[in-house]
């Protein structure tokens, strides 16, 4: 039976999203962001709640859809071809989280996937984004010491020990959004180490410096702002950015996301139509969408195209925010 509401149709969207083992979650701003994934046999928990989502022993989601959530899909232009996704926004003036500029201990995390990790204190990170709160959460006494030496202090003041012992410390990552949260128990990678392949975030100093909530790439219409994204299996790499055989079935399923959720006048430039610059489409996101066409269309003809994969990595992680 199809959805009968909006509100229906989303939660659809994102039950069929948590089903699926291919698909990968983010949640964050433009310079911090969490992700989630899963293997195909890796044991996933029920949250013992009503959100929708899930716990791994490496990781959980968990997701309360909101009336005015508005998924928006979308595919961007990269070194390799391109990238795709579908944002999840709210509107700009509803969707702002708490905006704090220092290091705040929080208290227990009552809303923590997982209940034994409910008693462990949160601290939020205080990076001062729009619709994300960066939090660390710990039940560790040491840790928890450390992390209240740095209250009220920004974390990048260079006098804040919680920099310097963070990695080490690797408390759980927990960020927050009125749409939900991603939480992230694995191990903070040191110095010149690389993520690991299952949940992970990023908090990159630079990007986060421009204050933006997403990518300039990304196009999201205005008024909206992206706190989280689902990101289906993509047709010529898998999460990790390696290269794959191509998979029109992959390519299939997006198109008809895209059609479903995208911006109509993005998706009539790409099928052929001229650009008109009084749609909401800019023409930097027309020409992406030319030229993703283009791209998409040769590897459906059976073309060999040679790419460069290396910085799949860093371009997902600017389009995922």
């Amino acid at each position: 039976m199809a959805p009968s509401s909006p509100v229906e149709a989303v939660t659809a969207l994102l039950r069929e999203a948590l089903a699926d083992v291919g698909t990968a979650w983010s949640l964050g701003s433009f310079g911090a962001i969490a992700e989630f994934m899963r293997d195909p046999d890796e044991a996933v928990m029920a949250l013992p709640d009503g959100r929708l989502g899930m716990a791994t022993a490496r990781g959980a989601i968990a997701l309360t859809p909101c009336p005015d959530l508005r998924p928006v899909a979308y595919e961007t232009a990269v070194a390799s071809g391109w990238n795709h996704a579908i944002a999840l926004c709210l509107p700009e003036a509803s969707c702002a989280m708490s905006r704090r500029g220092v290091v705040t201990e929080l208290g227990p995390d009552r809303d923590a996937a997982r209940e034994r990790d409910r008693d462990g204190i949160l601290f939020d990170l205080g990076l001062d984004l729009l619709a994300v709160d960066a939090c660390v959460r710990t039940s560790d006494p040491e840790a928890i010491a450390c992390l209240r030496s740095g209250v009220g202090r920004p974390l990048f003041d260079h006098a804040n020990p919680i920099g310097r012992q963070l990695v080490a410390m690797s408390p759980h990552r927990v960020f927050l959004a009125k749409v939900g949260r991603i939480e992230v128990y694995a191990p903070i990678p040191g110095p010149g180490g690389t993520s690991p392949a299952g949940p992970h975030t990023h908090v990159l100093p630079k990007l986060l410096r421009s204050g933006r909530t997403h990518a300039a790439t990304t196009p999201i219409p205005a008024g909206w702002v992206p706190c989280a994204a689902i990101h289906p299996a993509h047709p010529y790499k898998d999460m990790l950015g390696q290269r794959i055989a191509f998979d029109a079935g992959r390519h299939a399923a997006f198109q008809v996301l895209l059609n479903r959720w995208g911006d109509p006048d993005l998706l009539a430039v790409k099928h052929g139509g001229e650009y008109r610059p009084a749609s909401s489409v800019s023409s930097r996101h027309a020409q992406a969408a030319r030229r993703i066409a283009e791209i998409q269309a040769r590897y459906l003809r059976g073309e060999i195209i040679e790419a460069d994969i290396e910085a799949d990595e860093d371009e997902a992680v600017a389009d995922h925010a």
